[in-house]
């Protein structure tokens, strides 16, 4: 694996790790693709550092139980947004 990849792969994992961020919101803030995340942190992760992708798949598991709850949300928000 490329020395650049590798690094990148760390470099998400600290992220999702530090502020419990999703696929998408880590995506965004790095400009890569979801697909790019999701394939670096439960494939390649777990060839670099499987310790490091437990913690990750815990923060992710814990994104995927609570996604209904943030859909529900922003549903709300668009049909009743917040008065200022």
């Amino acid at each position: 694996m490329k020395d650049y990849i590798e690094e990148r792969v760390l470099e998400l994992a600290d992220y999702i790790i530090e502020t419990g961020a999703t696929v998408r919101a880590t995506a965004k803030k790095f400009r890569v693709s979801k697909s790019t995340v999701h394939k670096d942190i439960t494939e390649r992760l777990l060839e670099i550092n499987p310790g490091l992708a437990a913690q990750v798949k815990t923060v992710l598991d814990n994104n995927k139980a609570e996604r209904h709850i943030r859909g529900g949300l922003a549903t709300k928000e668009k049909y009743h947004p917040k008065k200022d």
